[in-house]
């Protein structure tokens, strides 16, 4: 059993029903923004950092959205449903804006750091909408 599988086991408030869509949201919420920092940081190495801005900034930002997003996942007692669902969505289209961007320079730079970021921008969405179908009305 994972260490967070295992913590939100223990919190005295559990997600319930949608414990295992919150855990899997969780977990690529804060691996999106790992690797979306990595790529930036990536971006800033190429020779190209100067044409690679827009890409930088949706990484930086897509980072951002998705940890915060996790965070909030994580407190799992008495969460704002309303506030939850809109960040969840926030967070899917903040990862579908940075996959587009990444996978425009994977196709056509040849950049495996940014084929790597779009997948796992991907998966977030991914995880995001399914979290957001799970969610209680």
């Amino acid at each position: 059993m994972s260490r967070l599988k295992t913590m939100l086991h223990a919190h005295p408030s559990p997600a319930g029903e949608n414990g295992d869509q919150a855990r899997d949201c969780i977990e690529a919420c804060f691996d999106c923004a790992e690797i979306c920092s990595i790529c930036a940081d990536a971006c800033l190495a190429e020779q190209a950092a100067n044409m690679l801005v827009q890409c930088i900034r949706l990484n930086l930002d897509c980072a951002d959205v998705c940890d915060v997003t996790g965070k909030l996942l994580v407190r799992t007692g008495h969460r704002d449903a309303n506030t939850l669902h809109l960040q969840l969505h926030a967070c899917a289209q903040a990862c579908r804006s940075c996959a587009d961007e990444c996978e425009l320079h994977a196709r056509e730079m040849g950049m495996e750091h940014c084929r790597i970021c779009a997948e796992a921008c991907r998966r977030c969405a991914q995880a995001c909408d399914a979290m957001v179908a799970a969610l209680v009305p």
